[in-house]
């Protein structure tokens, strides 16, 4: 999956991805992190996501990374927001409004500092297999120690419908997070079905809390 592809969708506006409201899992779940309005949280691959806003009435900051400019910029104009902008390398650039702070670049580059709170929704899910190793292992050099994410994967046939979102199964989850702790909050088989034209005998979504020692 190259950064190609998803510039591309971006540019096509083919973002079937991406939710136009808050998603209620995000407001059901997060206090099983034991947020404080402190602690600073942590997006990866973000898009334009709602997620962004809740988080900032919750949290004083909230950083996202974004590979397609084209969403960020989409994100701030959306919300009549004026961001100060930061080039910070030819490919990479800082966008700031009062709590949210977004980069626009690769997430495996990125400037990053470390996290007490994660929230992973749409990213894991983005990587095919060969690259989720390689995604977990960046994600939890930046989580503090005692730090917690809050990730919701799918968990579908492969084999019956092509990513992404991928399928991720419960014992990969357990295995891209075995140093973790990993507790499993909700698996909803009635979940919104796939995109129109794809399909699968089921399609469930999985919450789950991700604790660092």
């Amino acid at each position: 999956m190259d950064q190609e592809f998803w510039h591309s969708r971006w540019a096509e506006n083919r973002i079937g991805f991406h939710l136009p409201d808050t998603n209620p899992l995000l407001i059901k779940y997060w206090s099983q992190l034991n947020p404080q309005r402190s602690d600073a949280v942590f997006v990866p691959m973000c898009g334009k996501t709602e997620d962004l806003n809740w988080l900032a009435t919750k949290h004083a900051d909230v950083v996202g990374v974004e590979l397609s400019e084209i969403a960020v910029r989409a994100f701030f104009a959306e919300h009549f927001y004026t961001p100060t902008v930061t080039s910070i390398a030819p490919t990479m650039k800082l966008y700031t409004f009062d709590e949210i702070s977004i980069y626009s670049g690769d997430y495996f580059s990125a400037p990053l500092e470390t996290y007490p709170l994660m929230y992973d929704r749409a990213a894991l899910i983005a990587m095919p297999e060969g690259m989720r190793e390689q995604y977990t292992e960046r994600l939890l050099s930046l989580l503090q120690p005692g730090g917690r994410i809050l990730l919701v994967t799918l968990d579908y046939p492969q084999d019956q419908m092509d990513g992404p979102p991928f399928s991720v199964t419960a014992s990969e989850v357990q295995s891209l997070f075995a140093s973790c702790k990993v507790t499993h909050l909700n698996r909803d088989d009635e979940c919104e079905r796939p995109p129109k034209g794809k399909g699968a005998t089921y399609f469930s979504e999985e919450v789950w809390l991700i604790e660092k020692p």
